[in-house]
Formats: C-alpha cells, sequence, structure tokens
C-alpha cells in the first residue's frame, strides 16, 4: 500500500511535505525545494535518470489522468474508494494500476492510460489475507470521510504539477496519503494526514 514511497526511493525524489486540514482543498506546504534527481553513483544516476524520464514522457503523452483513472475503477463498485493508484509506463501499453477497496476485499485494476479502458480483469483479495498493519489501515481509511481523490487534487495544486501514484502510508502512528507529483522536471512526495486518521 506504499506505492508513493516505493516511487520516491526508487525515483531519489526530494520530499515535500504537507498537512492536509479539515477542508479538503487546503494543505500547508512545510518544507521543500524541488531539486533535480541524484545519486550517489554516477553510472547509475544516468540510468536512473533516462528511466525516470521515459516514464515521465509516457505520463505526460497518456491523455487519461490519474483522477480519471481512480473514478474509471471505483465505478466498477459501488462504494468502492481507492487505496492506492500508480502509472506504469515500462511495459507496451501504459496504465494505471489501481487498488480499490470495497466490501471487505482489496481489487486490483489495470487501467489503459491512453484509452481508459479496464485491461484484463480484475482481481480481489480478501482483508483478512492482508497483514496487521495494511488490515488496520485500510480500516482507517474507511472511517474517515477523506479520500484519495480529494488528497491527489491537493496535493496537485500543493506541488503544482500532475500526479503519478499515490496510497497510504503510516507514519508515528498517522495514517497518511503520499502523492507523488511531476512538477516540471522534478518529483515531489506530498504527504497529507486527513483529519481523524490516527491509528494505533
Amino acid at each position: 500500500m506504499t506505492t508513493a514511497k516505493r516511487w520516491t526511493s526508487r525515483l531519489f525524489a526530494i520530499a515535500l511535505p504537507a498537512l492536509l486540514l479539515a477542508a479538503p482543498a487546503r494543505a500547508i506546504v512545510t518544507t521543500g525545494t524541488p531539486t533535480a534527481l541524484h545519486s550517489d553513483r554516477d553510472g547509475d544516476a544516468e540510468a536512473d535518470r533516462q528511466a525516470v524520464s521515459r516514464e515521465i514522457e509516457r505520463f505526460r503523452g497518456s491523455p487519461i489522468s490519474i483522477s480519471q483513472a481512480m473514478a474509471i475503477a471505483e465505478s466498477r463498485h459501488v462504494g468502492a474508494t481507492t487505496a492506492d493508484v500508480s502509472f506504469d509506463g515500462a511495459s507496451g501499453v501504459p496504465v494505471y494500476r489501481v487498488k480499490t477497496l470495497h466490501n471487505d476485499r482489496i481489487w486490483r485494476h489495470t487501467i489503459n492510460a491512453a484509452t481508459g479502458e479496464l485491461v484484463g480483469g480484475e482481481a480481489a483479495l480478501p482483508l483478512a489475507e492482508l497483514d496487521h498493519d495494511d488490515r488496520s489501515n485500510l480500516a482507517a481509511l474507511g472511517a474517515i470521510r477523506h479520500r484519495l481523490a480529494d488528497a491527489v487534487r491537493v496535493a496537485e495544486q500543493a506541488a503544482s504539477g500532475k500526479a503519478i501514484s499515490g496510497g497510504l502510508v503510516r507514519e508515528r502512528g498517522r495514517l497518511n496519503f503520499a502523492i507523488v507529483v511531476i512538477s516540471g522536471d522534478d518529483l515531489k512526495e506530498v504527504i497529507l494526514e486527513p483529519p481523524g486518521a490516527r491509528t494505533k
């Protein structure tokens, strides 16, 4: 459930934390100046930059936005809410991988980033098969009024860009949304804490 964390670790993005206040349209940016991607090893850094550049270009060329992909996946089951979403441009056809929560199951959807069509079928995993932390995070997600779509809108405004992935993370007993946003040539991570999302 930590797609955004995976992106920032893999891509060496700088964090740009923010706090989601009671109104989902407001955020306070507490730190951050965007920097270019970097690595300690020059050869790896160049390969990483090229891979990131290809992924970003495929993302920018995709007509379907992350918000549209979430809405498409959520529409498959009335009352579903997105727990995790990420863009995948590495395969032949760029897609969004969306996980939704509905009826004590995690549903996995692959949405074509060019057409918005569902690729393949959808797979369901009962919550009982997840580890304790993931079950706890998803239970908290079901109890809060803000959704990942709200966090994406706030993050895009706060970081002045377009979201490429987002999901749930738990830090110091708090459930947060972590959204990775492409802003210019940089990747920024925006952390948003929804009101009432404290977990143990």
